[in-house]
C-alpha cells in the first residue's frame, strides 16, 4: 500500500469516529480537560450505559482518548492536547442554525454561559478567552501579526505572576485556537494552559453546570482588572 493510499485510510478511520453522534457528543463533553467515567458520559448524552462502553472503546483504540482504572471505575480524557485542537477545529467549523436554537429557558440560559465563558480543554475560551487575549495583546504581552507568540515582556508577565510556563513535547508556547462563538482566535499553548489553570486555582474562575462553562468571580473580576485591564462588564 502507497503512502498516499495509507494516509487516505487513516483519514477515513478518524472521520468514521469522529462522524457518529454519540463519540462527537462524548469528545465535545470531554473538552472540559477533565476525566470523566463511562457512566457520567452515558448519562450526559443520554444512551444505555453498554452502548457508551462500544462506544468508548473505539474512541480510545482509535487514539483519541486515553483511560485509566481506579477501582471498578473506568475514566476516560482526551489523549492529548492534538486531539483537543481537532475536536474544537472542527467544532468551530459547524455555524449554528435556526433549527439548533436552544428550544428551553434552561438549554438558553447553558448556550449564553458557555459563550460567555468556558474552558476548552486546557485553555480559556468565549468572549473570557477573547477578552484576556485582546488584553495580553493590547499590552504589548503577546503578538498576533506574526501568529500568536508572547513577547519577552509577556513571559516577564507569566513569571512575575508566578505562572510557570514549562513546555512539553512539541506543544508551541502559545498558539491561536478559533474559538467557535466568537469566530476569532483566543491564546492557547503551554500559555494559555498555564493561566486557565492559574485562574481556576486562584479562584478568579469557577466552573458551573455540568458543561464546560465557567464564571469569573469577584475576585477575579478584581485580578483581571488590576492585572490586565479587562473591565468587569465585559465578562458577565
Amino acid at each position: 500500500m502507497t503512502s498516499s493510499r495509507t494516509g487516505a485510510a487513516g483519514l477515513a478511520a478518524l472521520a468514521s469516529l469522529v462522524a457518529d453522534e454519540t463519540r462527537a457528543g462524548f469528545l465535545l463533553a470531554l473538552l472540559d480537560g477533565r476525566a470523566w467515567t463511562a457512566g457520567e458520559l452515558a448519562r450526559h448524552a443520554g444512551v444505555a450505559a453498554s452502548t457508551a462502553s462500544e462506544h468508548l472503546g473505539k474512541l480510545v483504540a482509535g487514539g483519541l482518548l486515553s483511560e485509566e482504572r481506579q477501582g471498578r471505575h473506568r475514566y476516560v480524557r482526551l489523549a492529548d492536547a492534538r486531539v483537543a485542537q481537532l475536536v474544537e477545529d472542527l467544532a468551530a467549523q459547524v455555524t449554528p442554525s435556526a433549527a439548533a436554537r436552544p428550544r428551553t429557558l434552561r438549554a438558553a440560559g447553558a448556550g449564553s454561559a458557555m459563550a460567555r465563558g468556558r474552558t476548552c480543554y486546557d485553555h480559556l475560551a468565549g468572549r473570557l478567552g477573547i477578552a484576556v487575549t485582546d488584553a495580553l495583546t493590547g499590552l504589548g504581552l503577546l503578538r498576533q501579526d506574526t501568529g500568536f507568540a508572547l513577547t519577552d515582556e509577556g513571559v516577564s508577565w507569566f513569571e512575575g505572576l508566578g505562572v510557570p510556563l514549562v513546555r512539553t513535547g512539541r506543544r508551541p508556547l502559545a498558539r491561536a485556537c478559533l474559538d467557535w462563538t466568537e469566530r476569532r482566535s483566543h491564546l492557547a499553548g503551554v500559555a494559555g494552559a498555564a493561566l486557565c489553570r492559574h485562574a481556576l486555582d486562584a479562584g478568579w474562575c469557577v466552573r458551573i453546570g455540568s458543561e464546560r462553562a465557567v464564571k469569573v468571580t469577584g475576585r477575579g473580576e478584581r485580578a483581571l482588572a488590576e492585572l490586565l485591564g479587562i473591565q468587569p462588564d465585559t465578562l458577565r
